[in-house]
């Protein structure tokens, strides 16, 4: 596992009304600051993706459908630099993943459904001055290749 990632089992408690899903609470070993809530959408095969931030630290887990999460560590004198870590998340698999600044990340909607992913940021977006660097999904700097492994 990449140094710094987190992985929270989130329960799910059913009854006859319906579900409630805890996902985050300030409590959490892995919480470490609120900046906002945000819900992005995939639609099936899509990716979104590469991207990493310098100053801020998402907590991500897809509440519909189900999606692969990919992460990389793109941080320079880590040890776990360039490690790739794949998790597959959603409601067959309900997780919360903490990425650490540095670790780049996409996502890809699998199945046959739209996926819902939900972020909470320990910082709020800044419209001015975004903490937000992109690579390229295909091609670039990051080894992996993001067609289905049949088999």
């Amino acid at each position: 596992m990449i140094e710094g990632v987190q992985i929270k089992t989130l329960r799910v408690i059913p009854d006859e009304r319906g579900f409630l899903m805890e996902v985050l609470r300030n409590d959490d070993a892995l919480f470490g600051g609120f900046g906002q809530v945000y819900l992005t959408t995939a639609y099936p095969g899509v990716v979104k993706g590469w991207h990493y931030h310098k100053q801020q630290t998402d907590c991500m887990t897809v509440v519909r459908g189900m999606a692969k999460i990919v992460l990389c560590d793109m941080r320079a004198g880590s040890p776990t630099k360039g490690e790739i870590n794949e998790f597959f998340v959603g409601e067959k698999n309900p997780v919360l993943i903490r990425i650490p600044v540095g670790v780049a990340h996409g996502m890809k909607a699998i199945g046959t459904e739209t996926a819902y992913m939900l972020n909470v940021p320990d910082r709020p977006y800044d419209y001015q001055n975004p903490d937000e660097f992109r690579l390229p999904p295909h091609g670039g700097p990051i080894p992996y290749d993001w067609s289905r492994k049949d088999g």
